[in-house]
């Protein structure tokens, strides 16, 4: 076989065993050697806001949606969770999203209305995302395809909280059924605040 057979034939098969391998080296790259830092999403009025904005805070990144039966139990609770330790430097990012039972339906306003003037939330919203799928977002590519495997996985469904420390390392996710201010929540949340930002 000639040089230039061979050269050809091991670069064609390079070509398919790297097409072949597109998506896990995907979510390999997800995975590793990146945070929540490393991200830039929109808020709810289509500002692009970078996640690194938030370094040293103890983050909860939660998908919310307005019309599903575990809506008014979470609004209720994540606003005063939120209040109760804001000055401590814990936020609350909410990702709207429309995957499950399609209960986040409306617009960007829309949504942003009914959150602030139904339930008065003062906390970081986001412009709508997906949180599954082939249109999944960045983030949530990352939340879901952690090297840690009690981190990755997929969205259950409406209301699944991961809890960022404040070097933004992903330390915990509670399933949707877990209400915010659980014990076991508010625990890991005060442990990460006692965490020292350096």
């Amino acid at each position: 076989m000639s040089t230039t057979c061979f050269i050809a034939m091991v670069t064609s098969a390079l070509a398919l065993a790297a097409g072949g391998s597109q998506k896990a080296e995907q979510s390999a790259e997800q995975s590793e050697g990146k945070s929540v830092y490393d991200f830039t999403v929109k808020d709810i009025d289509g500002k692009d806001v970078p996640l690194a904005k938030y370094k040293g805070d103890v983050l909860m990144i939660v998908n919310v949606a307005s019309k599903c039966g575990l809506t008014k139990n979470h609004y209720e609770k994540l606003e005063p969770l939120y209040q109760k330790y804001k000055n401590k430097g814990f936020k609350i990012l909410a990702f709207p999203a429309n995957n499950f039972g399609q209960q986040e339906p409306g617009s960007d306003s829309q949504i942003k209305e009914f959150c602030t003037g139904t339930y008065q939330t003062t906390f970081d919203l986001f412009s709508k995302v997906s949180v599954e799928g082939d249109d999944q977002s960045p983030l949530y590519q990352y939340l879901t395809t952690h090297t840690d495997s009690n981190i990755a996985g997929e969205v259950k469904w409406n209301f699944q909280k991961y809890l960022v420390g404040r070097k933004g390392e992903v330390i915990a996710k509670f399933s949707p059924k877990t209400d915010p201010d659980a014990p076991e929540v508010t625990a890991k949340i005060e442990t990460a605040l006692a965490e020292s930002k350096k």
